[in-house]
């Protein structure tokens, strides 16, 4: 196989292919092999392929009609490295996600109300649930509006997504280790997993300010080495074995807000620092920051009220997330607004010889 009907998409702040799952092999290593040479991996360029020479461009949504009760479509999300022959399904996605209701209402798999439909779905990745709420006046999806998300340029419509049963969706438990700090080669670390398996770090506990960019970020190599010697073991704590060739848990440094927001982040996806958060990482560290005695509370600024709005700052600006921390200690609702755009519709290509990967 060497092509395949293909819909182009922005969700939040990345950008990849949405398939649906008939139109590509049913067989694995078939499928991988395909989704690599079609983004043009391992290459640091993806000159050969579709992929935009980052994690945040090189990405795939499958999505079929789903047989759950009371669940219209199943989600699954790959992370297609740019530069190593991975097609890992180890992560959620969450703005990838806010592409899938589109996707599913333009290819007929959900019928469109007007003006706004909701679509339930399943994510295969963590086997969670969201309800998305997208804009359909006139049954026909809306991409043009008022609302703005940092990281992205202009407007779009609205997309509105709630999680439930995210906490411990990949590690079994919202804090996997069974303590709010753990301590890894000198450093407090906080082991958590509200959807997306994170390792919440101070910046100041590796001299760093926290306000860094992303480019000094990136270009600090004894960093990066010393932030991926506590992920291989943060990995072993929070049950996802030996995480050297997996892109979960991220790694997130985490200091006082500055520019009006509730905490500030710097996230490592897992080896290059993000150009702003991803969604699930995003409510994951705010959830960090609203439970006591964790690495993120003390440098956060929590607002009033159990139903807590809170701003993630990140590089390219701050990412609203809406966090309710029930009695039990997993009861957890958590919520997010993004926007999504169609790019393309059509055929993608690999080439004729990708057998394996390149």
């Amino acid at each position: 196989m060497n092509e395949a009907p293909c819909m182009w998409m922005r969700g939040g702040t990345s950008k990849g292919g949405y398939f649906l799952a008939d139109d590509l092999p049913s067989d694995r290593a078939a499928r991988d092999a395909f989704l690599l040479g079609a983004m043009g991996s391992p290459d640091r360029r993806q000159i050969d392929g579709m992929g935009g020479a980052d994690p945040l461009t090189s990405k795939v949504a499958i999505v079929r009609r789903s047989q759950r009760p009371g669940i219209d479509v199943d989600y699954l999300f790959l992370q297609v490295f740019v530069d190593r022959p991975i097609v890992s399904d180890a992560q959620n996605c969450g703005n990838i996600l806010a592409g899938v209701a589109p996707f599913a209402i333009e290819r007929g798999l959900v019928a469109a109300s007007d003006p706004q439909t909701t679509v339930r779905v399943y994510l295969e990745n963590s086997r969670q649930t969201a309800m998305i709420r997208v804009q359909t006046p006139g049954g026909r999806v809306r991409y043009g509006g008022d609302a703005h998300i940092d990281g992205v340029p202009g407007t779009a419509s609205p997309v509105d997504v709630m999680f439930r049963d995210t906490a411990g969706s990949s590690c079994g438990a919202l804090l996997p280790t069974g303590r709010p700090v753990d301590h890894i080669d000198g450093i407090d670390v906080t082991c958590i997993d509200n959807g997306m398996p994170l390792v919440i770090m101070k910046a100041a506990d590796f001299g760093l300010s926290g306000q860094e960019t992303r480019e000094a970020l990136d270009a600090n190599v004894a960093l990066k080495a010393r932030i991926e010697a506590i992920r291989l073991q943060a990995g072993q704590l929070m049950q996802l074995g030996d995480v050297s060739d997996k892109s979960v848990p991220k790694m997130t440094l985490v200091s006082p807000a500055t520019q009006g927001g509730h905490l500030s982040t710097r996230s490592f996806i897992p080896h290059r620092c993000h150009a702003s958060i991803g969604v699930f990482a995003a409510v994951t560290a705010a959830t960090a920051a609203a439970l006591d005695d964790t690495v993120a509370a003390s440098p956060a600024t929590l607002p009033s009220g159990k139903r807590k709005e809170m701003l993630i700052e990140h590089p390219s600006g701050a990412t609203r997330v809406l966090v309710e921390i029930g009695a039990a200690p997993d009861d957890i609702e958590s919520g997010i607004v993004l926007t999504a755009r169609k790019l393309f519709d059509g055929v993608v290509y690999a080439p004729e010889t990708a057998e394996g990967g390149r």
